[in-house]
């Protein structure tokens, strides 16, 4: 990890960020999602103080992680939902934990009390890693949605800020 740094997300990272995200879908364990959005349609739906990209020395993204609310509604202000995805050829050095840290540390100097996400139960190296970054498994919601023809359930993992009262 001596050669990665995480920064904030800009829309110079467009590009690579939409790219390690359709490889993320393409790979079918990622998301419900098979085509990854516009960068305009990326960018609306994502909270801009919580989305950071790790880049190697030669500033190239290899992951980036973003948080989007979960609810309009005021009291559901310290809750989101985080998506983090790498890029194949970077797995295994420690990106996405170092990007899960930072989003951490992010939203709780926000107030935001609780990350969530929902992982196929498929994904076990998405699961060990949010499990190992102090998320828990609140519950499988079976057969929740239709990917590629088949119905798929998902883990619902949160992590409660132990920080945030």
């Amino acid at each position: 990890m001596a050669d990665l740094t995480v920064r904030p997300m800009t829309g110079d990272d467009a590009a690579r960020v939409l790219a390690i995200y359709q490889a993320g879908l393409d790979g079918g364990d990622a998301s419900f999602e098979t085509t990854a959005p516009t960068w305009a349609v990326f960018d609306a739906g994502k909270l801009h103080d919580h989305r950071f990209v790790a880049v190697d020395g030669d500033d190239v993204v290899l992951g980036w992680v973003a948080v989007s609310p979960t609810s309009t509604r005021a009291v559901y202000a310290g809750v989101v939902e985080h998506s983090v995805y790498v890029d194949p050829a970077a797995r295994g050095r420690g990106v996405a934990r170092l990007l899960l840290d930072t989003l951490i540390a992010s939203t709780e100097r926000a107030g935001i009390w609780t990350i969530q996400s929902g992982v196929f139960p498929e994904n076990t190296a998405s699961l060990a890693l949010h499990q190992r970054a102090g998320f828990r498994v609140v519950g499988t919601r079976e057969r929740v949605g239709r990917h590629h023809g088949r119905w798929r359930d998902v883990v619902l993992l949160e992590r409660r800020s132990p920080v945030i009262d």
